[in-house]
């Protein structure tokens, strides 16, 4: 996304608690902090961020974006998400808020559903490579005992294998 749109830099939100998804079926937050850090830190241009840890659970994005824009004056806030997500977006609390003040970048997915968000002014799908490779592919790999090498970090898979994360006990 960073190469292929106007960004000039990219914040990973670690989300304590997503109001789509079972906690239970998360990793502790402080867990995915840790992995997300190794993921990026090598590139200055990206930066994890803990903003959803001092917000009332669960995390809105309207809420996160608002708090983010209010303590970081000197930044303009965008949002991206993947086209997967696009369908869903007009659930999301106050979504009409989020276009109207934010931008939103979609980057694209194999099999996604038409939509007319799409054409919003302030939708901007990105002409980026598509890489099939998605958290639930590599978590069923981890299950299913196969290699994760090439599709995360070395840092990342250490840490997932020295924690026993994802690992299926029969």
């Amino acid at each position: 996304m960073l190469e292929n749109t106007d960004l000039d830099q990219i914040w990973f939100v670690v989300s304590p608690q997503n109001p789509f998804k079972k906690s239970k079926a998360l990793l502790h937050e402080f867990d995915r902090y840790e992995i997300v850090q190794r993921a990026i830190n090598d590139n200055y241009n990206f930066k994890v961020c803990d903003a959803e840890f001092h917000l009332p659970r669960p995390s809105y994005t309207i809420d996160t974006l608002t708090y983010l824009q209010e303590k970081h004056k000197d930044h303009e806030f965008a949002l991206i998400i993947g086209e997967d997500n696009l369908v869903q977006f007009p659930q999301w609390k106050n979504y009409d808020k989020i276009l109207e003040y934010f931008s939103l970048y979609v980057y694209p997915r194999p099999g996604s559903q038409s939509n007319d968000l799409k054409n919003h002014s302030k939708v901007k799908m990105v002409p980026a490579p598509i890489l099939d490779i998605s958290a639930t592919y590599i978590r069923e790999c981890v299950k299913n005992k196969k290699s994760i090498r090439y599709l995360v970090p070395e840092a990342v898979e250490n840490y997932i294998v020295q924690k026993g994360f994802y690992i299926s006990i029969k």
